[in-house]
């Protein structure tokens, strides 16, 4: 079981400047494949550098190929390739389809934040992004698996929380940080979603904002939110 004790300081300085009120719901999103599309983005990246993914699997590495030859980048060279892209085009990614319209529906009846695995040094240039196109929240740079940010701030909670991330092990994390926690398993990217099983951790699985938005807003309902 992760903790709030594994938690890297820097993140947990950032989480604690947080203004949440414990009473009210709360909505943990992820920014990649939830709120922008980062496949899409990753792929006009590549392109730039003669590269190009072959969507075999669900991981990064070993999936990176040379248009010339398909020869794949070396394992060990894709978080150097992934350090570039996200230091290019962290403020560049397009929205995911209807997440905006759905966060700003569903602000009226919880908080929301946005925990992202960017690169620290990319956070503001994804919290501008993310505001330009309709989602002005709260932006945590994270590292690592997610359970112990969550359980930092979700344990005082009273009020429902939700955690919504596209990654198997984020959610597994969540659940053993915060069980109480009700876990959306999202994959913008129908591409991708097609490579991976709705996580045994969560409790709805969708690529589409409304039928999340619908799922959230009746268990808000159930619990008189």
């Amino acid at each position: 079981m992760n903790t709030s004790s594994d938690l890297d300081t820097g993140v947990r300085a950032a989480l604690n400047e947080l203004k949440l009120d414990p009473t009210q719901p709360l909505i943990i999103s992820d920014a990649d494949e939830v709120l922008l599309q980062f496949v899409a983005g990753l792929e006009r990246y590549l392109d730039g550098q003669g590269l190009w993914l072959d969507l075999q699997t669900f991981a990064l590495s070993g999936n990176i190929k040379h248009k010339e030859t398909d020869e794949p980048v070396p394992v060990e060279k894709t978080p150097d390739l992934l350090a570039g892209f996200f230091k290019a085009e962290a403020g560049n990614l397009t929205a995911v389809d209807h997440a905006a319209e759905a966060l700003d529906a569903l602000s009226n009846r919880a908080q929301i934040i946005v925990l992202t695995n960017v690169p620290t040094a990319q956070r503001d240039a994804r919290a501008e992004s993310l505001a330009r196109q309709g989602m002005s929240y709260p932006v945590i740079a994270n590292k690592g698996l997610k359970g112990p940010a969550v359980s930092h701030i979700a344990d005082a909670f009273t009020a429902p929380v939700f955690f919504l991330d596209d990654i198997p092990h984020n959610l597994k994390s969540v659940a053993e940080s915060h069980e109480e926690s009700r876990r959306l398993h999202f994959i913008a990217d129908k591409r991708l979603a097609k490579l991976l099983p709705p996580s045994e951790h969560s409790h709805f699985h969708s690529s589409h904002w409304p039928d999340a938005q619908a799922f959230m807003e009746a268990e808000l309902a159930a619990q008189g939110f």
